[in-house]
């Protein structure tokens, strides 16, 4: 009977996660185009169903006995989510590097609520998605809401889709010609690959890395210089 009781109660758990990441997947699909796009103005009248899903991150710890996939879903989505709600708090805005609250940048303001107790998006970024759940795909799947990120995905994340969807992601930024510039020679490459090359070359060198999403074969011997970063909001 208690195995019974336990395997209910796992079903219980499992159907309300679906629910939740179901909401944030429609909002999603709603207000952010395939390009990444969003369009904050017409998020805010559906700021009740953010706030919906963010009760629902509110009350939620992640389990030890989750998948590590799973895991990453969830922080992935969390820090997406917070991102998006810390805008419409504030929107209209230009950049979210304008958002201050007692002399902290958006990042390093204690907010995000995530099961009883509080984080900046710093920490779920370098704490636990960068540092214990390591994945330097990661960089194309948290959003720092502005022009030269990564583009938002329209698409939550699950424990099902969270591979493929970063492995996209991914091979999209690299080949996007407004963020990365390549040719056999010469990478002129978004910051982000600077800032964190650390993470890109643990297995190897940042062009072998570029190489595995690049369309355009890169020398190995290719010039890199680093763009400059537009903080511009990414919205319409």
């Amino acid at each position: 009977m208690k195995k019974i009781g336990l395997l209910f109660v796992t079903i219980l758990f499992v159907a309300q996660v679906n629910a939740q990441t179901s909401i944030f997947n429609d909002l999603l699909h709603k207000h952010v185009t395939e390009e990444g796009i969003v369009d904050y103005k017409s998020f805010k009248k559906d700021a009740l169903k953010l706030d919906n899903y963010i009760s629902y991150l509110e009350r939620t710890s992640p389990e030890k006995s989750w998948s590590q996939d799973q895991q990453k879903a969830f922080w992935v989505n969390a820090y997406n989510a917070y991102t998006i709600k810390l805008i419409l708090e504030n929107h209209p805005l230009k950049s979210i590097m304008d958002i201050k609250r007692e002399g902290q940048t958006a990042w390093k303001i204690p907010f995000a609520k995530i099961g009883g107790k509080t984080y900046t998006l710093d920490h779920i970024e370098h704490e636990i998605l960068r540092k214990t759940l390591f994945d330097a795909r990661i960089h194309a799947g948290v959003n720092c809401a502005s022009g030269s990120c990564p583009k938002l995905s329209n698409i939550a994340f699950t424990e099902d889709n969270i591979d493929a969807e970063l492995e996209r992601l991914m091979k999209d930024f690299v080949n996007d010609s407004s963020r990365n510039k390549i040719s056999n020679k010469k990478i002129q490459i978004s910051s982000i690959f600077d800032w964190f090359q650390d993470d890109f070359t643990k297995k190897g060198s940042l062009i072998s890395y570029l190489s595995k999403y690049s369309e355009t074969k890169i020398s190995p011997k290719a010039k890199i210089s680093y763009l400059k970063y537009d903080w511009t909001l990414n919205g319409k």
